[in-house]
């Protein structure tokens, strides 16, 4: 009886001990990932593509689009950030906002510009802290929205500076995390009309769970629950506050959301019960595609979902 019990401890000690191992080293893998350059340089190798609707391709609106645009300067927290507003085709319908997703750039926002453009929109296609372009935070981190979201706000101020102006906001990956921190915290939340998403990195949490689960290892649940333990010694950051898909489900404007089952970065999942819990108009694009492959997937299909979701604002 005495040897079971010596062994029952014995296992119970090696299962503490691996959890808390394992989720030590995803706490910190998790937070290397916020270190401003780390996944720049994991992407650096990557040879740049020469089509402008592709993503990381890096050149202004008229060299990739043949668009005239104009460079405007925007008084954000840490210092001047300049940014590229293109006018609409024609008689201006809206304002739209682009905002990046972590390590991206203006240049990713050519796919909903291309799309905006021709629908009457003109827009503005922002930098924020930590782009290469843009004043650099003394942390070195990026805040998965905790802290960009005041130079989305500097950018809503220049866009639509009365109360009674409207703007969309289009943000991708860690962009949806910038505007969901925004729109719950800002003065100027009310000012955004319409949402529209792309693989939007909703819940920090779930990224922990998701990064977890494609380890391979053993207890990927319990894992990712010490990881979320850790955090709070590793970083700064309360990142048990970067959670925003509460926000989005209570946003009363149209809303577009795609998303690809084999996102590899941000789960689906978060996205697919955000959809589900919304009451106001909402438009999904369900794709089986990789994190913000959902337009190289089937441009015709995200085109014409895009399209859908711009006449229900302007409708």
């Amino acid at each position: 009886m005495r040897i079971v019990f010596f062994l029952a401890v014995l296992i119970l000690v090696a299962l503490v001990g691996y959890v808390g191992i394992t989720g030590y080293f995803l706490a910190h893998a998790a937070v290397g990932l916020l270190k401003v350059g780390a996944i720049s340089t994991l992407l650096a190798t990557a040879e740049p593509p020469t089509d402008p609707l592709a993503l990381g391709y890096r050149g202004d609106p008229t060299t990739a689009l043949a668009l005239p645009f104009q460079t405007v300067t925007l008084d954000m927290p840490l210092g001047p950030t300049e940014a590229w507003l293109v006018p609409a085709a024609g008689p201006e319908v809206g304002r739209a906002i682009y905002v990046h997703g972590i390590a991206g750039a203006r240049e990713d926002g050519y796919r909903a510009l291309s799309i905006l453009h021709e629908a009457g929109w003109s827009v503005l296609l922002i930098s924020y802290r930590n782009d290469p372009d843009a004043p650099a935070s003394p942390e070195g981190t990026y805040g998965f929205g905790l802290t960009e979201w005041p130079d989305l706000e500097a950018a809503v101020t220049h866009v639509a500076p009365g109360e009674a102006d409207r703007v969309l906001v289009v943000a991708e990956s860690m962009g949806g995390a910038i505007l969901g921190q925004f729109l719950a915290q800002s003065p100027l939340a009310a000012r955004v009309q319409a949402v529209a998403l792309d693989s939007p990195a909703i819940s920090f949490g779930a990224v922990i769970d998701h990064l977890a689960a494609q380890g391979g290892k053993p207890l990927p649940g319990l894992v990712a629950v010490t990881a979320r333990q850790i955090l709070p010694y590793k970083t700064p950051l309360p990142l048990a506050q970067a959670e925003v898909a509460a926000t989005f489900q209570a946003f009363p404007g149209p809303l577009f959301l795609a998303h690809g089952s084999a996102d590899r970065i941000v789960p689906q999942g978060p996205s697919q019960t955000l959809a589900t819990s919304r009451s106001a108009p909402t438009v999904t694009l369900w794709t089986e595609a990789d994190h913000l492959g959902s337009y190289a997937g089937d441009p015709a299909a995200y085109r014409k979902s895009f399209q859908d979701f711009l006449a229900q604002i302007v409708g």
